[in-house]
């Protein structure tokens, strides 16, 4: 087996791993078949020479007291110092002794055995590569192809090298796919599974879906300057996501929707068709609260930190909207905002005042004298 690095350079290359992947799964596939022609509890080495790209493999003997117990629990890998002094009286415990197992000498037994072996870790060096590749690719969003549907309405989609899994829990309610679709969805982990072996689980209902394709959707958010504080999700429903800017000339709301809506109705389509309200993000509990209970208007707000829970007012006529369809906005205020919410109803009809409606009836003024001093 001469010029074996020429034949593992190839195998990489063939495989798509790395060289050094390839050279690590040979060594193992050395060592392994050589303890399957002596002993399970043998040592051994396997030395790559890159000059001559040839290999050594050396069983290994360590040097032990002579009352240690691994002298019976290994009596293959393990010499005791008196049987050790009768070949050399230099030798010390813990010393190793190596002598060269030749593979040639077994024959096809040792060539079948080295191919199986050799099979087998590179096969496992191309699953390690990709499952660190995609591992890095976690809380992104994928693009495949609709393989199959299998009978428990799980949907199999194609990406890349590997195959992904979009079970129905993850789906939005009401879609449906069919082989040949594309489709995209969030990346939540690479898993290993006896059945499916390495696959990769992907989501549709999670709110990090959504935040992923604002920031696909809008650059400044893609850039940093809009962040997504926090986003919560009845999926294929209602959705409310809270944002937030350093810098004053830009309105994170208005970059987050587009001309016309354009940015999020492009995401809402993507969600079939769930709706979406962007809020402004606020350090201060009693406004983030308040506006992530938007449409509704509140008449006042109590905040139990310690609790985490807000007390809110509200009239009768702002209550339905507080709480929404089936619960569907309260819901979302409270998952976005951390906070158990409470509606107290008082009395009173709330009215919301058109923009600019105190101004438009604000007398106008002749008196300018409170301007004189600017001009002395």
């Amino acid at each position: 087996m001469e010029k074996i690095l020429d034949i593992i350079e190839a195998i990489a290359h063939e495989k798509n791993i790395s060289r050094e992947s390839a050279i690590e799964a040979f060594k193992e596939a050395l060592i392994n078949t050589a303890k399957k022609l002596t002993s399970p509890s043998s040592s051994f080495e396997a030395i790559i020479d890159n000059d001559t790209k040839t290999y050594t493999i050396n069983k290994v003997i360590t040097v032990v007291a002579d009352d240690d117990e691994k002298l019976e629990e290994e009596p293959d890998s393990y010499i005791s110092l008196s049987e050790a002094k009768e070949f050399d009286d230099s030798i010390e415990i813990g010393d190793q002794l190596k002598e060269e197992f030749i593979l040639e000498d077994h024959g096809r037994t040792a060539s079948a055995n080295l191919f199986r072996e050799l099979e087998y870790h590179v096969q496992r060096r191309i699953e390690q590569d990709l499952f660190e590749k995609y591992r890095e690719k976690v809380g992104t969003v994928m693009l495949g192809t609709v393989n199959r549907i299998d009978s428990d309405d799980n949907t199999h989609v194609e990406i890349g090298e590997l195959k992904g899994i979009l079970t129905r829990r993850n789906r939005i309610k009401g879609e449906s796919f069919k082989r040949g679709d594309t489709i995209r969805a969030l990346l939540r982990y690479v898993s290993v599974d006896p059945q499916y072996g390495l696959f990769l689980e992907l989501t549709r209902t999670s709110p990090k879906f959504l935040e992923a394709l604002m920031a696909n959707e809008v650059p400044e958010i893609a850039d940093g300057v809009v962040e997504i504080v926090g986003a919560a999700r009845i999926p294929g429903e209602r959705a409310k996501i809270a944002l937030k800017t350093d810098q004053m000339n830009v309105d994170p709301i208005g970059a987050a929707v587009g001309v016309k809506g354009v940015r999020i109705n492009a995401v809402s389509e993507e969600l079939n068709g769930e709706n979406i309200d962007c809020i402004e993000y606020s350090p201060i509990p009693e406004i983030y609260i308040t506006r992530a209970l938007s449409p509704a208007i509140t008449q006042s707000i109590k905040i139990d930190a310690e609790e985490k829970k807000a007390i809110i007012n509200i009239t009768g006529d702002q209550k339905a909207k507080a709480i929404g369809k089936s619960g569907i906005n309260i819901r979302l205020a409270s998952m976005l905002t951390g906070y158990t919410i409470e509606l107290n109803e008082v009395e009173g009809v709330t009215e919301r005042q058109p923009e600019n409606a105190g101004h438009a009836e604000a007398e106008k003024t002749t008196d300018t004298s409170a301007l004189e001093d600017l001009f002395k």
